[in-house]
């Protein structure tokens, strides 16, 4: 196992989630996070906090250890290809059945689960794109 590409892997995954959710749910989706009942949200003054950045660099590492160690039974004619399917893999079982158990389980609204959902559709696949490019064969 490569320590020093899954640091980078996870420093550029942790970066690319930064931008991408800083550009999603704190901008241009926003509008999500209003849809009643909105008493569920703690008041934010402004973005997360560092100890929040480092869980989530740690779940990062976390994610590029998995791909480490599963990459070679992951289907894909590239290396690409195989981050895009880890990054649906994902998402399929452990980010859905989590949005399931938040619309089933949780008083949050219907709207901002389903958002949720596709959001992680899509921003799984790129993170398993970018983890599958650095970390390499």
């Amino acid at each position: 196992m490569k320590i020093g590409k899954i640091l980078i892997a996870a420093t550029a995954v942790s970066v690319f989630g930064v931008i991408f959710a800083g550009l999603t749910c704190g901008w241009l989706f926003n509008w999500v996070y209003k849809l009643e009942p909105t008493n569920v949200w703690k008041p934010m003054d402004g973005r997360p906090g560092l100890a929040f950045q480092i869980g989530v660099f740690l779940f990062h590492i976390v994610l590029t250890v998995v791909y480490a160690l599963i990459r070679k039974g992951i289907p894909g004619k590239n290396n690409l290809v195989k981050g895009l399917v880890f990054g649906l893999g994902v998402w399929a079982v452990g980010l859905l059945p989590g949005m399931f158990s938040t619309y089933y389980f949780m008083t949050v609204a219907t709207g901002v689960v389903v958002y949720w959902a596709i959001l992680g559709l899509i921003e799984m696949p790129i993170k398993g794109l970018i983890i599958a490019a650095i970390y390499g064969e």
